[in-house]
């Protein structure tokens, strides 16, 4: 079931088809170079702060290989200085910035708008952060960008309010496709997760504004895939666990959601802030002496999980210190996103649950347990099952035949979710055999900023 956050115009003589074809494929240049330039940064930043290809922004060694062989006291010193420019930065930001307007808010307000100087410092912080190694993730930085910037076009265009939604949607999916190179994904998250429509008249300009984002972020990126991974055969007994393990991935999905959610509402403001980041960070270098796959988003281990080079022992360790360090870290203010620390956290519980499953069924390669696990755990974390699949495909374009236990394990994760969402909302002594309460698919994953005395989105 998805719920609209955007009203589609119903009468074609209300839009002004010509003004619409001129600003979409502006719209998505302009997401493609914000994406680029974010992505472009974080690498940067990641080089200069680890020390590691300094002669070469985007090279073949991976941010993990770059820590790993970095000395331990230089990765504190780095997550030390991540927590004083996480805690100084928001600090300053929501005391002194205009009020932020998250995409979902503007999305669902009469005229889209978003402030354009504090949303972009907003941005750049998530970057900045995530780059010195921040457990959240980067991918909402694009996104927001790609909105205020296609939110400010559709007023200077004078678009009227439904048409400016449609394009503020478009525009943060594009960033999202420009940053990833995942065109059709960028795509369907605008329809499934931040208007809850296919109507082609969202379809059309989300599938543009997204395919042009991700050509012109190719430009300074490379046409690259976001991970590689061996080429995997399809098994009965990966079938089998795919039925038997979705849903066990999409309860571990619900309590993660539940607990990130209740990280963000009770995160630290006013000059708690600048104090609870610091002494996060500081904990997290601390603890990155021994697991360097700690640092960053989780793209590394997530690699290590695909290419099944992981163990079950340090898949269920890190698994653990992952999901503690990313409450800890929303609980202290900082912010970003959840898509690729969701995909790691899949890819980890699923080779955790694969070794269990070895040992009594067909032995199975911990790398294709990891890619099914993380397509259920994203599409439920993030609530978005079609996007989550699409986006894993496009991630590490795996053969095709994939589609099969993917979409199992995701319909027994949503289901769980489902239920899950039905006991919790619906009293004991109400419930019933023909009482449901789907669970809804709309909005955007990541929650709102924390009020303060300048505002949040």
């Amino acid at each position: 079931m998805f719920t609209s956050s955007t009203s589609i115009p119903s009468k074609s003589e209300h839009r002004s088809w010509p003004t619409l074809l001129l600003v979409t494929p502006v719209i998505g240049v302009l997401s493609g170079l914000g994406g680029m330039s974010l992505a472009l940064l974080l690498h940067w930043i990641q080089h200069v702060a680890f020390g590691y290809s300094l002669h070469q922004v985007i090279g073949h060694e991976s941010f993990l290989q770059g820590v790993s062989a970095d000395s331990v006291w230089r990765r504190l010193g780095v997550l030390i200085a991540c927590g004083a420019v996480a805690g100084s930065g928001w600090w300053a930001l929501y005391r002194y910035g205009e009020r932020l307007v998250s995409i979902d808010k503007a999305l669902k307000s009469p005229a889209p708008y978003m402030p354009m100087l504090s949303t972009l410092v907003h941005a750049v912080l998530q970057i900045v952060t995530v780059a010195m190694g921040s457990p959240l993730g980067r991918e909402v930085a694009p996104r927001e960008v790609g909105a205020v910037l296609a939110s400010w076009l559709a007023r200077r265009a004078h678009l009227n309010a439904d048409d400016a939604r449609i394009m503020t949607a478009c525009g943060a999916g594009a960033g999202l496709a420009a940053v990833y190179n995942v065109p059709l994904g960028g795509a369907l998250f605008v329809l499934e997760v931040l208007v809850g429509t296919f109507n082609c008249s969202v379809a059309l300009p989300a599938l543009a504004t997204s395919s042009i984002a991700a050509i012109v972020a190719s430009i300074g990126l490379g046409d690259t895939t976001q991970y590689t991974v061996p080429v995997y055969a399809i098994s009965g007994s990966l079938i089998g666990w795919s039925i038997v393990c979705g849903p066990i991935i999409g309860l571990a999905a619900c309590a993660f959601t539940r607990w990130t959610s209740m990280a963000r509402t009770h995160a630290a403001r006013g000059w708690h802030l600048p104090l609870a980041t610091l002494l996060n960070f500081a904990v997290i270098g601390l603890l990155a002496g021994p697991f360097p796959a700690l640092l960053g988003n989780g793209r590394g281990p997530a690699q290590v999980g695909f290419d099944g080079e992981m163990g079950v022992e340090i898949a269920a360790t890190l698994l653990a210190l992952k999901v503690l360090i990313t409450l800890s870290t929303l609980r202290s203010g900082a912010m970003g996103g959840l898509l690729t620390p969701g995909l790691s956290n899949g890819a980890l519980l699923a080779i955790t649950l694969g070794g269990a499953w070895n040992h009594w069924f067909t032995a199975v390669p911990l790398g294709s347990f990891a890619i099914v696990g993380a397509a259920a755990f994203l599409a439920t974390s993030m609530r978005m099952p079609l996007t989550a699949i699409v986006l894993l495909l496009e991630f590490t374009r795996v053969n095709q035949a994939f589609l099969v236990p993917m979409l199992l394990a995701v319909a027994g994760s949503g289901g769980m979710a489902m239920l899950v969402e039905h006991f919790r909302t619906t009293p004991i002594h109400d419930a019933a055999p023909d009482v449901a309460a789907p669970l809804v698919y709309t909005g955007i994953a990541t929650a709102p900023l924390p009020p303060t005395s300048a505002g949040s989105p």
